[in-house]
């Protein structure tokens, strides 16, 4: 289990890099390790980091939760095309992979209106029409 999701996790990371490399890096150019730790203990849990002298850099630690359930968070950071720092911090858990970073897409702000009639309906509960039975007129 910790294997494969070290793995799920590495790959991420390899395939959102690979996809948008920074500006400097030339074809066929080398870029380096210029730090690299990994531990596993017996317990089963374990952290791992790197960084390259191109400024990507990651780092994960996990742990079983219980003896089915594994638990990791991490973060990555390297520099988009346009020169954008990207990071993301995640957790991965039995409620999947949830990634938060500034440069993901948002959703648009509720309403006024509707953030009003909201905030209405929870300071007046006694006015819910579902407790009432259905009339026939």
């Amino acid at each position: 289990m910790i294997k494969e999701l070290t793995l799920f996790i590495a790959l991420l990371c390899v395939s959102v890099y690979g996809q948008r490399r920074p500006i400097q890096v030339q074809p066929g150019q080398i870029i380096r390790i210029i730090k690299q730790e990994s531990d596993i203990s017996p317990d089963g849990s374990y952290h791992w980091s790197y960084e390259t002298e191109n400024g990507i850099a990651a780092q994960e630690q996990g742990q079983l939760k219980n003896p089915d359930t594994m638990e990791a968070q991490g973060s990555f950071q390297y520099t988009a095309d346009d020169g954008t720092p990207i990071q993301v911090q995640y957790i991965a858990n039995e409620g999947g992979f949830q990634p938060q970073g500034a440069h993901f897409p948002t959703p648009p702000p509720i309403p006024a209106a509707i953030l009003r009639s909201l905030e209405y309906n929870a300071a007046h509960p006694e006015e819910d029409d579902s407790n009432r039975p259905n009339r026939i007129g």
